[in-house]
């Protein structure tokens, strides 16, 4: 039996979506939590769950670069992209910075990225609006983590759906 996945507020059940787009807002894959988890665990599993074919051979897995916020500017985040010879291209948190100079010649080199390609981040956001322009997305109506889930994923299919039937014309 699967685990309930709704956190508890004061107005009701919470979740939490996160997720991985492609720079045409396309989405790549989703994970639901309870609404007060917090995102920096979440990076890893969202990551290994991309899968993009091409017209042959085995899906893609490995992305060129990551693009994220400053709250998936994690030690762990970053070995893990670093290990997959994946561009990180995430702003370093002003805490995380002080931390490092605090720590003068042993606080390491500061942590760059390619500001360029960072606004390019905004994909995720546009995406998470063409998910909520629909309505059931938006108000989170369904009692169950999976009803949820399955609208996300029949949503994200016509997402994908649209934007496939607009480049083949």
């Amino acid at each position: 039996m699967k685990a309930a996945l709704l956190g508890r507020s004061r107005d009701g059940q919470t979740s939490k979506v996160h997720l991985a787009a492609d720079r045409k807002c396309r989405p790549l894959a989703f994970i639901l939590t309870t609404g007060q988890a917090a995102d920096s665990p979440q990076f890893i599993p969202v990551l290994k769950k991309v899968r993009v074919r091409g017209p042959v051979g085995r899906p893609r897995i490995r992305p060129d670069a990551v693009a994220g916020d400053t709250a998936y500017s994690s030690r762990g985040n970053r070995a893990h992209l670093r290990k997959r010879r994946i561009k990180a291209v995430i702003p370093e948190k002003k805490d995380q910075a002080a931390n490092r100079k605090k720590k003068g010649s042993r606080g390491g080199r500061p942590v760059s990225h390619d500001a360029d390609l960072h606004k390019e981040r905004n994909t995720v956001e546009r995406l998470i609006n063409k998910l909520k322009a629909w309505r059931g997305i938006a108000t989170r109506h369904d009692k169950t983590p999976d009803s949820y889930l399955a609208g996300l994923h029949l949503r994200a299919s016509m997402i994908w759906i649209k934007d496939l039937t607009r480049t083949t014309r």
